[in-house]
């Protein structure tokens, strides 16, 4: 098993070195505008990344400043369970069958 395995890495390797030194020039050329358009689409991509990562970080610190906000515009926090205690309350009455 050990001597199969290094029989085909050495045949890998004498085909590497081959297919390497017996390359042509591709005689072809890249103009400036396509690297500037694949720049551009770098930039793109690790902006729309960043971007994301940003929104998904952020997410819970505004909306803790949300409901800070929320809570601040209720008045009190005991005000705001008062109002939570009474809307449960009347909703329980509300889904009891009719008679």
């Amino acid at each position: 098993m050990k001597q199969n395995m290094k029989l085909l890495s050495i045949g890998t390797a004498t085909i590497a070195a081959a297919t390497l030194l017996t390359a042509l020039p591709a005689q072809a050329y890249v103009g400036p505008g396509a690297g500037l358009s694949l720049l551009s689409a770098l930039w793109a991509v690790l902006a729309a990344v960043f971007v994301a990562v940003g929104f998904v970080l952020l997410w819970p610190i505004r909306k803790m400043m949300r409901n800070r906000k929320r809570a601040q515009q209720n008045g009190s926090g005991t005000t705001s369970h008062s109002t939570h205690s009474a809307h449960s309350a009347h909703s329980a009455h509300s889904h009891q069958p009719k008679a």
